[in-house]
């Protein structure tokens, strides 16, 4: 019996990163191969100094060299080599060995794993933090299906030494977590921060496959990357899955849409197809070059102080099948937002949105965080090439048009306004339909909660079918797949 002294607190029993490697150096049965490029062996090394590797590793290389690298696994068409595609086939190529070198009637009871890394840490000019692709393909059977956890991640240390050594531990917890805690896909995911702190690194994409991981959706486990403080924005394609936001970016214009789309509304689709409209026409635009984003901030998806997890689904669901991309972030202010797209691009970028979040940006209170307040503010976002798309409304005691033009906005902001007015940086939508600029998605949610009819010709054609037929608000749920079809 455990012995306790009076006083004694519960706290969290982390295993050790010697304690995870020698718990499956032990295990007889698990067998694998590491292939690391680009930051040395060292998630190999943790096993190698925890003891018993010889029963462990099959092999441990890194093709650091581009040539050798090319010679095993194959030349990238982009010529790249820190891509998800080169750990894929990195992943494959070395298991098909393992499977190859190894018979099973000799080894019935080996469970294999293939771990992989493809990472290029901080260059020496300090400019470029670095960034990396992990992954571990294995069974927890022997001859079993195989699973797969693959990450993206991005370092946030300035020393490449550092990056390295962050590098090996999080690696060894990932193998330590897909073979003792998969169970708990979860739990798993904040496992993989286990001695590491998060101004260390950042996970910003993760994907779960395989067997074991079967009834896991990845897109709430990039809702636990954005909710756990591992990354502060992640992003889905239109066809629901998890993509890389800087793939997405890269080199792009930017149009976003920021709101609660609960559910989306004709008033939404109207924002984006006018301010679409406007954009492409901008000088520097190219339409082949611009991605449209509806994003969704963390604080709109807590209800009662937790996030509700079945809510985030059944919008993301939704606006995918109408055919968008949307993302998930931590950012409550616009200037976060537009600085986060700079990141991956110089190109110019849009926001559209209605008067009353216009009026809430020009609102002092929202940054008194910052030591250069609003100004500070202001300056991360218009200093980049960016406009904002305004979409008028009514005054709902006068019934006024409000505009650009006529906007009221705090006081001590009305010069600061006036600024941007003039410069072009504030542009009014003015195609519209008057007839639907009163619909509103918290009246719709309330008239489907109350089993009211006429909410369905509030929302873009096609969408009714979609809420009533996949239990988005409280319907029966389909498979998100018939829809797509449908579609």
């Amino acid at each position: 019996m455990e012995i306790t002294i009076k006083g004694d607190r519960e706290f969290d029993d982390i295993p050790s990163l010697k304690t995870k490697a020698l718990r499956i150096n032990l295990n007889e049965n698990i067998y694998g191969t590491f292939a690391e490029i680009g930051a040395g062996q060292e998630t190999c090394r943790h096993f190698f100094r925890a003891g018993g590797a010889s029963g462990t590793i099959a092999k441990a290389m890194s093709a650091y060299d581009k040539d050798f690298s090319d010679a095993i696994y194959g030349a990238e068409d982009d010529g790249r080599y820190v891509t998800e595609a080169r750990l894929r086939k990195m992943l494959t190529h070395e298991m098909n060995l393992m499977e190859n070198r190894l018979t099973r009637e000799k080894n019935p009871n080996k469970i294999f794993f293939t771990y992989a890394n493809t990472v290029a840490t901080i260059d020496f000019a300090k400019q470029f933090k670095g960034h990396g692709w992990v992954g571990i393909k294995y069974q927890v059977e022997a001859g079993g299906d195989y699973n797969e956890i693959i990450l993206h991640l991005r370092f946030k240390e300035t020393d490449a030494r550092l990056q390295q050594e962050t590098l090996g531990v999080l690696g060894t917890n990932l193998i330590y977590g897909a073979f003792y805690k998969y169970n708990e896909p979860k739990k798993l995911l904040r496992y993989l921060y286990d001695h590491l702190d998060k101004d260390r690194l950042e996970i910003d994409t993760i994907n779960f496959s395989g067997p074991v991981f079967k009834n896991v959706d990845n897109r709430l486990m990039s809702l636990q990357l954005v909710k756990n403080g591992m990354t502060d924005a992640v992003m889905f394609g239109p066809d629901g899955t998890n993509v890389l936001p800087a793939k997405i970016f890269y080199k792009k214009n930017i149009l976003a849409l920021r709101g609660s789309f609960r559910p989306v509304t004709k008033v939404n689709m109207e924002m984006y197809e006018k301010s679409y409209e406007m954009f492409i026409k901008e000088n520097k635009v190219d339409k082949e070059k611009t991605e449209v984003v509806f994003e969704i901030t963390l604080s709109n998806l807590r209800a009662e102080g937790e996030i509700d997890e079945q809510d985030f689904i059944d919008r993301a669901d939704l606006l995918c099948a109408l055919g968008h991309s949307v993302m998930i972030s931590n950012f409550q202010e616009y200037y976060k937002v537009v600085e986060y797209f700079s990141n991956y691009t110089k190109s110019r970028m849009g926001l559209a949105m209605g008067v009353s979040n216009l009026v809430d940006i020009f609102d002092e209170k929202y940054y008194r965080h910052l030591s250069g307040g609003i100004l500070e503010a202001f300056g991360k976002l218009f200093f980049k090439d960016l406009k904002v798309y305004l979409y008028p409304m009514h005054d709902q005691e006068t019934g006024e048009l409000i505009t650009s033009e006529n906007l009221k906005v705090y006081p001590r902001m009305k010069e600061l306004y006036k600024f941007f007015k003039y410069n072009g940086k504030v542009i009014d939508i003015e195609e519209y339909d008057p007839t639907i600029m009163n619909i509103f998605s918290r009246e719709i949610l309330n008239m489907i909660a109350n089993g009211e009819s006429g909410w369905e010709d509030m929302v873009p054609d096609g969408t009714a079918e979609l809420i009533k037929d996949y239990r988005l608000f409280g319907y029966s749920r389909k498979p998100l797949t018939l829809i797509r079809k449908r579609k």
